[in-house]
């Protein structure tokens, strides 16, 4: 079971997983508490991984696919402060390219705010 902090905000939910190392069960947990937001009334989730300084391939890839999951139903999913051994391992295994990561979690409040708005122009993406 994963410990996670839930802060609920206007336009988005940040989580912030509370250990340092994420497991394939605990990414697993990750997962299905992000997507129950998709039902929500506010979808939108900011993912701060500041906690976590353990990371394989596979939860690379779980989180990876987690957004796009967001992106599919046209919802906000930003990922924001990386530690250095996380984002070298996204990074090396061509993940970081394809997630829309922040450096903190104010630039990624932004990114929420933007595509707010842009689906709100464009009828979505």
């Amino acid at each position: 079971m994963i410990d996670i902090k839930i802060d609920t905000k206007e336009k988005f939910t940040v989580i912030t997983p509370q250990q340092d190392n994420l497991y394939a069960n605990m990414a697993a947990d990750l997962s299905k508490t992000c997507t129950a937001y998709l039902t929500e009334p506010i979808p939108h989730i900011i993912l701060n991984l500041t906690n976590i300084t353990k990371i394989d391939e596979e939860n690379g890839e779980v989180l990876a696919m987690l957004q796009q999951k967001f992106y599919e139903k046209n919802c906000s999913f930003v990922i924001c402060n990386l530690t250095k051994e996380v984002e070298q391992l996204l990074d090396e295994n061509e993940l970081l390219e394809v997630m829309n990561v922040t450096p903190t979690e104010s630039e990624a409040w932004d990114i929420v705010q933007m595509e707010e708005i842009e689906r709100e122009l464009l009828g979505g993406f």
